[in-house]
């Protein structure tokens, strides 16, 4: 392989469209690395499951890893990211879940020098937990996002009142109304910790890498 593109890594921006504030994450991924590689990297990066389609669009051009149902595109197993000459600051679309339709931009920011002794991929930066899978996309992730604390307060209000009433059944029931709501009031927290734990099973082929536990 050339010594030059190994020697290399692309520093690179990605953000979903359609959320403010802006939920991003900033990944190092070596020029070698494939659209494939991207695509699992990004899958990582915003917690997704890759149980849905996917697709990148670049320069007009669809780019997938090929599975049964997918879309017609080129085999993103087989392109390097190096192999695409990208420009500094060039962007282009990574799209998932073609329901909920979470489309992320992706802009090319640098390309420098691969440092001895780091690991890639490695997210180096990020802002706000990922949207929870299957959640109904930007509008319906932020309306449900902003309800979130004045759902569960309604509910914490519900259950004072049913111990009030010593109705334990109701408490038990309000209790497990709330259980669904934890995550939404988690979401100003990122651990790019485990992202990059999760990256680093990833470089070694560690299957692991595939739950996020």
């Amino acid at each position: 392989m050339d010594a030059r593109v190994q020697a290399t890594a692309y520093l690179i921006y990605v953000w979903l469209r359609g959320i403010h504030p802006i939920l991003w994450r900033r990944f190092l991924v070596r020029a070698e690395s494939t659209l494939a590689d991207l695509h699992f990297i990004i899958q990582i990066g915003f917690g997704w499951t890759d149980f849905h389609l996917h697709r990148f669009r670049i320069r007009k051009k669809s780019y997938t890893v090929p599975r049964i149902g997918m879309m017609e595109g080129h085999d993103a197993r087989t392109v390097r990211l190096a192999d695409l000459n990208f420009r500094m600051n060039e962007r282009f679309l990574y799209e998932y879940d073609f329901g909920d339709l979470w489309q992320h931009e992706i802009r090319i920011e640098q390309q420098c020098a691969v440092e001895s002794g780091r690991t890639y991929p490695v997210c180096v930066g990020g802002k706000w937990a990922a949207a929870p899978e299957d959640c109904g996309g930007p509008e319906a992730f932020q309306e449900r996002r902003s309800d979130a604390p004045f759902r569960v307060q309604e509910i914490l209000d519900e259950i004072a009142a049913d111990i009030t009433a010593r109705d334990l059944e109701a408490v038990e029931y309000r209790i497990d109304e709330l259980q669904p709501w934890r995550e939404w009031l988690r979401l100003d927290r990122f651990d790019r910790r485990a992202v990059n734990r999760r990256l680093a099973q990833y470089a070694v082929g560690d299957e692991g890498w595939m739950s996020d536990d």
